[in-house]
């Protein structure tokens, strides 16, 4: 526990055997639980994780986000939930600078953001930023909020995150996260995390599928979550009474 708070971490993870390690090694003392959502892997990410103290989840279905949702379904009870991914590009041992403002009841969700942070060379792909700058610039067009990034190593009360009812199974779980977060106008807040060469090679920016399925999932999520946002607006305006006919008083016309 951290200031007598319950912390759990969720780590999704698909044949990371070389990384997983590292990053449950470095996993901080005050941790109450960890959870390794082994994603479908072929090699043996399941049993390094168990040998280094992890409870691990199975997930067959593919994606992030189905990794993500299949191992809160797991959570023991707990304040505070943690992701942080499985390829040892986060360092763990920054999750204070995540999990702090929170403790400290300034704000519900924490996202670590690599732009903000300092950068391995060639840690983050051209790409990824490319594709982290639109979003970002997207999400401030469609709803005036302000983000540098959609980085995967965040930290959420456990209450907000019920609120959220996440449901996006794989690259848009990150994105869907921070839009909701806005739309039920939760206090979020970036804080900047180093950023490290992965183990391994990248599910997403390492193939042109993994691009192109990445880069159109967000982008997707954005564009129907600022529809649903305009509609939902619209139904809102549309139900107030026309100003120009109200009867003051409530006095019958």
């Amino acid at each position: 526990m951290r200031k007598e708070t319950r912390i759990s971490v969720i780590i999704p993870a698909f044949n990371e055997e070389k990384a997983i390690g590292k990053v449950l090694q470095d996993i901080p003392e005050w941790v109450d639980e960890v959870i390794v959502a082994n994603n479908g892997s072929t090699d043996s990410t399941a049993q390094v994780a168990k040998e280094n103290g992890a409870r691990v989840v199975d997930e067959r279905r593919s994606g992030y986000g189905s990794a993500c949702l299949a191992a809160i379904k797991a959570l023991s009870p707990t304040d505070i939930v943690v992701f942080v991914d499985g390829d040892y590009s986060d360092r763990p041992q920054e999750m204070h600078s995540l999990v702090d403002p929170i403790l400290a009841k300034e704000v519900d969700l924490v996202i670590g953001s690599r732009t903000l942070g300092q950068r391995e060379p060639g840690a983050l792909a051209p790409v990824a930023r490319f594709g982290n700058w639109l979003s970002c610039h997207l999400i401030h067009f469609f709803w005036r909020v302000r983000f540098t990034d959609l980085g995967p190593f965040r930290a959420i009360t456990r209450k907000a995150l019920e609120q959220l009812e996440m449901r996006d199974p794989d690259y848009g779980w990150t994105v869907e996260m921070q839009i909701k977060a806005v739309c039920l106008k939760l206090k979020v807040k970036e804080v900047p995390v180093t950023y490290h060469k992965r183990i391994g090679k990248s599910k997403i920016s390492g193939t042109l599928r993994g691009i192109i399925g990445a880069g159109t999932k967000i982008l997707g999520t954005i564009f129907l979550s600022a529809l649903r946002t305009s509609l939902k607006r619209k139904k809102l305006y549309e139900s107030q009474p026309d100003p120009v006919h109200a009867i003051p008083d409530g006095r019958k016309g």
